[in-house]
C-alpha cells in the first residue's frame, strides 16, 4: 500500500503518515545565518567558529574556515587561547547542543511555549 500526496507517492503509508512526512522541518530558520560567521558547541564540550555554508533539518551543519578552541590543559571545563584550524568541516546535528552568530547573540521567542491568548 501507499499514498500519493501533491504529486509524490509515498510507499508502505497511510495519508496521515504522509501527510506527516511532508511537515517535518527544523524549528531553528538558520537560512539567515548561511555565509555569516557562527560558534557552536557540541556535547562533550568542543567548540568551534566558522563560516556556515549549509544545513538540513537534522541541524547537521557544514561549515568553512572552521577553528576549535582547545581546551585549558588545567582545567579541562574551560577553554584556552589556543585554536587549531580546521578548515572545511561537516558537524553532525545530534552532537550540537548551542549554535549561535560569532559576533552577538539574539534573543528568540520559546517554540515550545504555547501562546496565551488574551
Amino acid at each position: 500500500g501507499g499514498r500519493e500526496v501533491s504529486g509524490g507517492f509515498i510507499p508502505g503509508c497511510s495519508m496521515a503518515q504522509a501527510v506527516d512526512k511532508k511537515k517535518k522541518e527544523s524549528i531553528l530558520d538558520l537560512q539567515k545565518y548561511l555565509d555569516k560567521a557562527v560558534r557552536v558547541k557540541f556535547q562533550g564540550g568542543r567548540e568551534v567558529s566558522g563560516v556556515l555554508k549549509g544545513f538540513d533539518q537534522l541541524l547537521n551543519l557544514v561549515l568553512d574556515g572552521t577553528t576549535e578552541s582547545q581546551k585549558d590543559s588545567d582545567d579541562p571545563s574551560k577553554l584556552s587561547d589556543e585554536t587549531r584550524s580546521l578548515g572545511l568541516v561537516v558537524c553532525r546535528g545530534p552532537a550540537v547542543v548551542v549554535i549561535c552568530p560569532a559576533d552577538s547573540m539574539e534573543a528568540i521567542a520559546n517554540p515550545f511555549l504555547q501562546q496565551e491568548s488574551l
